[in-house]
């Protein structure tokens, strides 16, 4: 099938998407080209959208100015699937580090992607709160 073109849902997409999305969201302070090479997972739009939070956080170059690191806590759950978009929810742990500085964060990202290969069109992460468990950040 052409880029672009729909087909169901199958494992080996789920894995696919869930994998460029924990992919996305690993990379390391002062490292453009590890940052960028995420790019080529995402739409444009997808692409635009995931980097527009972390502007103040980039140096001229693009290069972050921070290390992040995402550890999911289990596999993905398909939240819905249709037309050729499938949209998931991952829960893991973010851990982000500045110079000596490290902050960690129970959350799920949530993922929508479609094409063939399946393109990010949406990654967003949700924060949850302190009392849950990882698990049930869904």
């Amino acid at each position: 099938m052409a880029q672009g073109t729909s087909a169901p849902a199958s494992d080996e997409t789920v894995a696919l998407v869930q994998n460029a999305a924990v992919r996305a969201l690993n990379f390391e302070q002062g490292d453009v080209a590890g940052l960028n090479k995420a790019r080529a997972d995402f739409t444009p739009q997808g692409w635009k959208e995931f980097v527009k939070p972390m502007e103040g956080f980039l140096a001229p170059n693009g290069a972050p100015q921070f290390t992040s690191k995402f550890v999911p806590a289990g596999n993905a759950v398909i939240t819905d699937r249709a037309n050729g978009v499938i949209r998931l929810k991952i829960p893991g742990t973010l851990t982000q580090t500045q110079g000596k500085s490290s902050t960690a964060y129970r959350l799920r990202i949530e993922v929508q992607a479609s094409g063939v290969p399946p393109k990010i069109e949406h990654l967003e992460q949700i924060t949850c709160d302190k009392a849950s468990a990882v698990t049930y950040c869904m």
